[in-house]
């Protein structure tokens, strides 16, 4: 099973694999035995049966195991009959009196679903919330399942004489049991920190779903609103004494673990599987190294193969420092000093700050040493669940998602104090895009990331196509189609003016500004003024004045675009439309030269592809690079091929290249080959980026890219969009690198 698969299994394992089954107990699940849930209950029952919920209904088997087992597990299945009610009044009889059934469901008033999530039953957006009212109403429609709310399944229960039943919320759904919640339990944590919400179909969303749980806890809409439950039925009304997880599967086999809170005030740190035991060891190790350098810990201890510490009831440090913020700038900044200074505390520094912007060098760097995870009591902050150490670390790295951590998805603190004010503070500037790259990268490897890719990108949300979303919500039709799709309407008979001269109008002049000459720029901030944005003056908005209605059109390029608009509607300009960058506009084809078919023969042979693409440094141009090329134009009828900048290959090849940009193009061009010769913008050089510029139907690439998981993303990023990737095989014997090192050792 490859490794990506491997970690998706374990998700779903998650749902139940915390819970306290009793040993050798004998389980009915109603399910595949090749589901996830099936392996793990295999691994913790002493027998288990896995059957239909036809078959468990049967009168043979209800007499052949009637009253035989201890639990009945059954995931979604119920969702998927006609009468659920019926196959859950049968169950009973096939349970000990001391059993348990317990039941995954989704909610139909699930607050994913209000955010614009498809129901995984219609397919479409809605159907749930509205009871299913506009669903199955044709005789011809076939019953594909649905979901139920709280209430439905609370009186579905009732009425099958499950009598004893407690509800756990699931977050973010069955299939990604992230965080899991009794009915009684709350979360004391701000939750858009913690959860990345998963969806069935993601690019129909248009809300932050994690943003939202603080406000739906504090009105009493919390467990109403969560996207499934896990129901614990039992019938002698025992009921497990476990109030809330959070389960940490994504991290594979050696770094995932339950945070398991029990109703008695204990907290458990549990290895979900055999190789993670020692983590935990390192941990009490970790703690105690904390202590002996006088930093406040949470009192923990091993027990019983697990790290153990009470419940705290505090605010968190998290929390703390937010509301400060807000109340007191002075205030706050005092007490992140204070948060600093602890963080250099921590532990020994192996080399001091001198001046070069790295900062100082602990030799143990406890990397989740953050407000995140600690409380605010008497005056200081009280660590826990510090998983993490490496050796020999910046402690600016560390300040960095200090900071980082504390104003993720907040808005308000931005506006409140910005975090460059922060940066500056605590001196991270000079090395700051260094900082983040080795916070990524500890995320990226703890997360799994590069496995997941592909899965996430199926499941998780963009922020851009949702910003989309709710754009297009705001206008009728015909407006958005004005103001965010025929942008480029009369911008060639026209003077293309730019609202903004920041990322988005940098962004515009890299991908569009050879296609549309730019005429000027404008900015409301005085302070810009002046200045130039790629050779272009930013001037004042006044200069609209001067210009004549039909004679000039303007692009906003800002993202808070509703005040400009409402400016230019003020000054009486009617010609305007919003630039998105996370769009995709056409592009003008640019071809070398027009070729035709001469007068007389007929045209060659339909090609699978009609536009193709190839993307490339062609650093000391070689036979490979043609082969290339060759293969590519036998397929396609147009090949475009983008060419990296000079810059581009200092950035991301982070080497010099033999050949200017200049020359590589001319040589590319020279070829009979391509079509079109394209220039690679510097921080928009990916596929989706190629795509959204030049719609091709094909990108061609070399073979040695054909297991990468990050081309494998791109890949699945094509095909979702009606496109493919080709991989070549590559020339045997000549290649840039080996010619390089030929000029090297000063053989060529």
């Amino acid at each position: 099973m490859e490794q990506a698969q491997e970690i998706i299994r374990g998700i779903q394992r998650g749902l139940l694999q915390w819970y306290d089954f009793k040993p050798d107990s004998m389980i009915l699940y109603t399910g595949s035995e090749e589901d996830a849930i099936a392996e793990m209950l295999r691994e913790r029952a002493g027998a288990l049966i896995c059957v239909s919920c036809g078959t468990a209904r049967e009168e043979n088997f209800r007499q052949s195991y009637g009253e035989r087992f201890d639990y009945i597990v059954s995931v979604a299945v119920l969702e998927r009959q006609l009468h659920p009610e019926r196959i859950l009044a049968g169950l009973r009889s096939l349970l000990k009196a001391d059993g348990k059934l317990l039941l995954g469901m989704n909610n139909r008033l699930g607050i994913r679903y209000f955010c614009g999530d498809r129901d995984p039953y219609t397919q479409r957006s809605f159907d749930g919330v509205e009871g299913y009212r506009r669903a199955y109403v044709k005789k011809e429609d076939t019953f594909q399942g649905r979901m139920y709310s709280q209430a439905e399944l609370k009186a579905m229960l009732q009425g099958a004489g499950w009598e004893e039943c407690r509800f756990y919320s699931v977050l973010s759904d069955l299939e990604d049991p992230a965080l899991i919640y009794a009915e009684d339990f709350l979360p004391n944590e701000d939750l858009s920190v913690r959860l990345f919400p998963t969806y069935h179909y993601p690019n129909s969303v248009f809300l932050e779903e994690e943003c939202l749980y603080t406000d739906l806890a504090a009105n009493g809409m919390f467990h109403q609103t969560a996207n499934a439950y896990l129901i614990e039925c039992a019938p002698d009304g025992q009921f497990s004494d476990i109030s809330h997880v959070t389960c940490s599967m994504k991290r594979g086999r050696e770094r995932a673990v339950f945070t398991v809170t029990h109703n008695s005030g204990i907290v458990e740190k549990r290895a979900a599987y055999p190789e993670g035991q020692a983590r935990l060891e390192k941990m009490a190790g970790y703690r105690e190294d904390l202590k002996a350098h006088g930093i406040p810990t949470v009192e923990a201890q091993m027990k019983n193969g697990a790290y153990v510490m009470p419940y705290m009831k505090g605010e968190t440090g998290h929390a703390y420092l937010k509301r400060l913020l807000l109340e007191d700038v002075d205030a706050f900044l005092q007490k992140l000093d204070q948060f600093r200074d602890l963080i250099l505390q921590s532990s020994e520094i192996v080399k001091e700050d001198c001046g070069d912007g790295e900062g100082a060098i602990l030799r143990r760097g406890y990397v989740d040493l953050v407000p995140l995870n600690s409380f605010y009591q008497d005056g200081t902050f009280v660590f826990y669940d510090q998983e993490f150490c490496e050796e020999d670390y910046p402690a600016n790295v560390i300040i960095t998602r200090m900071i980082a951590t504390l104003y993720a998805g907040s808005f308000e603190l931005l506006k409140r104090l910005p975090m460059e004010t922060l940066f500056e503070r605590y001196n991270l500037t000079k090395k700051l895009d260094h900082f983040w790259r080795m916070e990524w990268d500890f995320l990226a490897d703890l997360r799994n990331e590069k496995e997941l890719r592909k899965y996430h990108n199926a499941c998780q949300r963009n922020g851009e196509i949702v910003h989309s979303n709710r754009q297009r919500m705001n206008y009728s039709q015909e407006d958005y189609q004005r103001l965010f799709i025929d942008i480029f309407r009369n911008a060639d008979t026209r003077r293309l003016i730019l609202f903004g001269s920041g990322t988005f109008a940098r962004r515009f002049l890299e991908l569009y500004g050879q296609d549309y000459p730019v005429y000027a720029v404008i900015d409301n901030s005085r302070e810009k003024w002046g200045q130039e944005l790629k050779g272009i003056a930013v001037q004042s908005p006044d200069i609209l004045r001067d210009l004549a209605s039909g004679e000039y059109k303007v692009l906003i390029c800002i993202k808070n675009y509703l005040s400009v608009m409402k400016q230019l509607d003020e000054l009486g300009v009617t010609e305007y439309s919003i630039f998105d960058p996370h769009k995709s506009y056409p592009r003008k084809r640019r071809p070398i030269a027009v070729t035709g078919v001469p007068e007389g023969k007929q045209a060659a042979e339909k090609k699978k592809y009609h536009v193709g693409y190839i993307a490339g440094v062609f650093d000391l141009f070689h036979v490979g690079h043609l082969n290339m090329f060759k293969r590519a134009k036998e397929q396609c009828d147009y090949l475009i091929v983008g060419v990296v900048t000079d810059e581009g290959v200092r950035k991301f090849k982070e080497t010099e290249p033999f050949v200017p940009y200049e020359e590589r193009v001319e040589m590319v061009r020279s070829c009979r080959y391509v079509d079109e010769v394209a220039e690679i913008p510097l921080n928009f050089g990916g596929t989706s980026d190629a795509w959204r510029l030049h719609h091709f139907d094909c990108q061609f690439s070399g073979s040695d890219y054909v297991d990468n998981p990050d081309w494998l993303a791109e890949k699945e990023f094509l095909e979702k969009h009606g496109a493919e990737m080709v991989f070549f095989p590559y020339t045997e014997g000549t290649s840039s690198t080996k010619l390089k090192t030929m000029i090297e050792k000063k053989l060529l």
